[in-house]
């Protein structure tokens, strides 16, 4: 399912517009982006956590030459689905 057909389907399921469904769409994910740049957690009870993952800096290998090379720490989201989703799902 790509964007477009997940806003038809809130749409379809709230009563509401479809344009209306895209700004709230919009505003969920910019919110969640921010809270999570901000090193913040965000927990949807029954639905999932998105938090943020610390990768520390580390040893890699270039596949090509062999030759190690240093992998800078960084950071990247991660998400955690909750046991209704995994129950819904299953």
């Amino acid at each position: 399912m790509n964007k477009n057909e997940l806003v038809a389907s809130m749409a379809e399921k709230t009563g509401l517009k479809k344009t209306e469904v895209e700004k709230v769409l919009k505003a969920f994910t910019e919110t969640v982006a921010s809270e999570l740049k901000k090193g913040e957690k965000i927990q949807l009870v029954g639905f999932g956590t998105f938090e943020v993952a610390e990768r520390p800096a580390r040893e890699g290998r270039n596949p090509r030459t062999g030759e190690t090379m240093k992998i800078a720490a960084s950071k990247a989201p991660k998400f955690k689905a909750g046991k209704a989703l995994k129950d819904s799902v299953n």
